[in-house]
Parts: C-alpha cells; structure tokens; sequence
C-alpha cells in the first residue's frame, strides 16, 4: 500500500509563493507517475500538473502554466510543486496522487491514479 502526505500548505498574501511536499511510503514511487489535483469549495476537484516517473515530462492545467513548477527527487520519494505569482482563486485543498502505469507520459484524469494523500489547504488572501 502506498502512503501520501502532503505538507508545506498555508495562508499567503496575493503574489506570495509556496511549495508543496508529497512524501511517499511506497518503494516503486520512481516508477509512478505524480500528479497534483486541487479542490475548492463546492468545486469538482481538479487537474494541476503531473511529471512522469523521471521527471523528464511535464504537464500543467493552463491556469497555473508559467506560475506553478513540478518536480521530483526520486531518491527522498517526494514530489513539489512550486507555486509562485499566487492568486485568490488558487485558494483550495492541495492533493498530490500517484499512478503506477508505467509510462513515459502523464494523465491529467483523476481516474488514472491510484493513490492520494490527505490534502493540504492552500489560502491565499487579496
């Protein structure tokens, strides 16, 4: 069984940056793609980037491309996500998910991952 935890969330000003942590139990995770969804009240939860399990393929929702960066370290079995130029309307619960499709591509469909954490909420005030 595989075990995400998120960290890293929190309140920050309009502008401001964060980076969120996913940190995983499972002894495969170089091999699984890592997506980040998030969810905002009375919203459908949503797709915000993904990288594959090398981290040599990228993929992001079109509202955070150009502000928000996905990485890995596959040695610390954890994925970031980069979060810059923040706006009021990327205020939402943080999700980081795991697909263990072996794939040099990624999904941007919560059906195509296996695995989730917890969440952490994000805040970011005007």
């Amino acid at each position: 069984q595989v075990q995400l935890v998120e960290s890293g969330g929190g309140l920050v000003q309009a502008g401001g940056s964060l980076r969120l942590s996913c940190t995983t139990s499972g002894r495969a995770f170089s091999s699984y793609a890592m997506g980040w969804f998030r969810q905002a009240p009375g919203k459908e939860r949503e797709f915000v980037a993904a990288i594959n399990w090398s981290g040599s393929y990228t993929y992001y929702a079109d509202s955070v491309k150009g502000r928000f960066t996905i990485s890995r370290d596959n040695a610390k079995r954890t994925v970031y996500l980069e979060m810059n130029s923040l706006k009021p309307e990327d205020t939402a619960v943080y999700y980081c998910a795991a697909d263990p499709t072996i794939s040099n591509y990624v999904s941007r469909t919560r059906e195509a991952y296996d695995y989730w954490g917890q969440g952490t909420q994000v805040t970011v005030s005007s």
